[in-house]
């Protein structure tokens, strides 16, 4: 698929992720091995995304890991960058932009953040998306 600003409008549905050190090597999954999520994109440059571990329940000790944020986006082809202007993270500061790269592996839309410092260790991630609806309305 050529990657247009249309092309990524909709609700996408979080279907694999992975995680991997700054040598390549392979981290657990981004949001346990049942990671939910969605992200709607609307053709008026308003998106929201909300992530979580869909596991039932987690071991004693064991933090669920989960993220939202919305705001206006721009989309250039290869990068999406969003202004945020409502997170659940802290680190994801209001006003600051997050920005992902984008591809398409045929219909699957692949979200590329950059590299960062989680959990201390460096991790590089990739979370793939299927078009679960081609509106926002």
């Amino acid at each position: 698929m050529t990657a247009t600003p249309r092309s990524i409008v909709g609700t996408w549905k979080l279907v694999d992720s992975s995680a991997r050190d700054a040598d390549g090597n392979p981290l657990p999954k981004p949001y346990g091995p049942l990671g939910m999520g969605l992200v709607t994109l609307s053709a008026n440059g308003r998106m929201m995304a909300v992530l979580c571990d869909g596991r039932a329940s987690l071991a004693d000790g064991t933090t669920r890991d989960y993220a939202s944020y919305c705001g206006n986006y721009t989309f250039d082809g290869t990068t999406l960058t969003t202004r945020v202007d409502a997170s659940a993270l802290a680190r994801l500061a209001v006003g600051g932009d997050q920005v992902r790269g984008v591809r398409f592996e045929g219909e699957r839309m692949i979200l590329t953040p950059p590299p960062a410092n989680l959990k201390g260790v460096l991790q590089h991630r990739e979370l793939h998306w299927d078009r679960i609806s081609q509106t926002t309305a």
